[in-house]
Formats: structure tokens, sequence, C-alpha cells
């Protein structure tokens, strides 16, 4: 078991009953002000509930004999875009849960496990095994890439435990979904793009594209792309549109890469709903720019 040094703002929840009797507040206050997210698990009602308060509040619940798995254990790693009112999850002996929790009984060892901010929670590696075994579809990706950008882990470490483990349900998925995992996604339909593309048998694309000017500086990155037949695609999220600084550099950026000899794909979430019509317009810029497809 490693320790993994994590920090973070958001607000802790508490043991209610334990912070009555420390006198840090009343059993009135506990009611009206607080609400429980499990039992005697507490966060001030002004509090948003993320994925992450929910780990904490399940291992709070579990005490010491719980360790934090799948989602629960991606969000402390720093996993983002985890759905709040997702269950969270933890691994321990005793399978009864209360509503909003889903308690697992796999087998883990030593190795599989970290401390974080207190907490014993599956490592990145191990937490990837588990998610891309059990998450269903483009979702099994859509988080291991989530995790992948959030913490590195190497995909050899997710395969060498899968190897070690060559009967488990859920393996040969899971392999599946390591061979189409990249960290370099910065939103779920960043992901859902680029499997998009290569499930239509386009070329895999390079993802995070950086341009740098003559001092080393990088100047322009784009989502993904084939440096190849300098063919870029863009996902534009919101804040492309409705921000304005943000919607004039991406004139800007678009204009740059223009000069430099590149297409660039923009692709909208309205238009990601028709993916034959994305799949249409890449295919053509990367035939026209030599691609042999």
């Amino acid at each position: 078991m490693s320790n993994i040094a994590h920090m973070s703002d958001d607000e802790w929840p508490f043991l209610g009953q334990a912070a009555v009797r420390r006198g840090e507040v009343t059993a009135r206050r506990l009611q009206k002000d607080y609400r429980a997210i499990y039992q005697n698990v507490y966060v001030p009602k002004r509090t948003p509930v993320t994925a992450l308060t929910r780990a904490r509040a399940a291992w709070l619940w579990a005490r010491s004999d719980g360790v934090l798995v799948g989602l629960s254990a991606a969000a402390v790693h720093g996993t983002k875009w985890i759905e709040p009112d997702r269950p969270a999850e933890v691994n321990r002996l005793d399978r009864h849960s209360p509503s909003g929790l889903v308690v697992r009984s796999d087998r883990l060892v030593p190795a599989d496990l970290c401390v974080i901010d207190g907490m014993t929670l599956t490592t990145p590696e191990r937490t990837a095994f588990d998610l891309g075994r059990k998450l269903r579809g483009d979702d099994a990706v859509i988080y291991v890439d989530a995790l992948t950008h959030a913490t590195g882990l190497d995909a050899a470490g997710v395969v060498a435990i899968a190897d070690r483990r060559p009967g488990i349900r859920g393996v040969r998925q899971l392999r599946s979904v390591v061979q189409r995992m990249d960290g370099g996604a910065e939103s779920p339909q960043e992901t859902r793009l680029r499997l998009a593309l290569v499930d239509a048998g386009l070329p895999v694309p390079e993802t995070q594209i950086e341009f740098r000017d003559r001092n080393g500086v990088v100047r322009v990155r784009v989502d993904m792309g084939w440096r190849q037949w300098k063919v870029a695609v863009e996902y534009d999220g919101v804040q492309h549109w409705s921000d304005r600084r943000q919607r004039s550099w991406d004139i800007d950026r678009i204009a740059l890469l223009e000069a430099s000899g590149w297409v660039v794909v923009r692709v909208s979430a309205e238009l990601l709903s028709r993916p034959d019509v994305v799949i249409r317009r890449v295919r053509e810029k990367l035939k026209a720019a030599g691609c042999p497809i």
C-alpha cells in the first residue's frame, strides 16, 4: 500500500453524533443547517454534494473496514465529470449499505491500495481495472480517459493487473477499453468524438497537439488531429459560443492554424449528435490531404 499526498479545498463531511458530543454543533443545528448523506454523515446544506463529497462521506460511513473503489476512488484521485448523483462505491466484507451507496466485495491485495487524505482506496491502475470491467459502453472509456488525464496512469500497469487475474469477470471488455483509452481528453464529449472517429475506421488521432513558437512556448493546442495530413478536429463546448473572449481567441487560433496549412473541423454538441455528418466531413478533409482511406 502506498501513500499519495492529495489536497482539496472541498468541504469535508463529518460524523454528526461525534460533533454533537464534542460540542462543535448542537443537535438542533445539526438538523436545521446540515443534511445527512448517509446515516450520521453530514454536510452543510449550502455545500454542493459532488462525487468527491459522496466518496468522503462513504469513507466516514464505512469507518476503518472500507476501501473506496470504482468511481469513488476515481473522484478522490481527481477525476472530473463524475455525475454527483451516482452512488458511492466501497469495498468491504459487510455487504449491507444505505441507499445511494454500493458495497462490493472484490479481492484486493496491498499492491492495489493507496492512502489519500487518510482514506484507503484503490490505486489509479486498480481503479481503471475496475471501471473498465464494470462500466458499460463508452462510459468505461470516458471515465478511464478522465482518470488517466487526472493521474497520468500507465496502461501497462492496468494490463499487468488483468494478466494476474485472467479469469475475472469483465477482463475481456477491460482489454478493449485499455486499447481505446487516451488521457488527452479534456471532457467526456472529446472522448465520444474520438471514439466516433476511430469506430468509423479513421486513423487514430493524436490528442492535445501543441504548436510552439520559436522560443518553445505553446501558442496553440488542438483537441485531436493528424500531423501527417495537417487535419485537426476541435470539439467546441458551450463556452466556445457563450464566452466572448473565448470566441475571439478561437477565431485567432483557427487563423493561425490555417496560416500554417492546417484544416480544422469544428464540432459542436448538436453536430456530435449527428456523428455521420462529422465522420463524413473529417473523412473528406483527410482524403483531400492525401490520407489513404
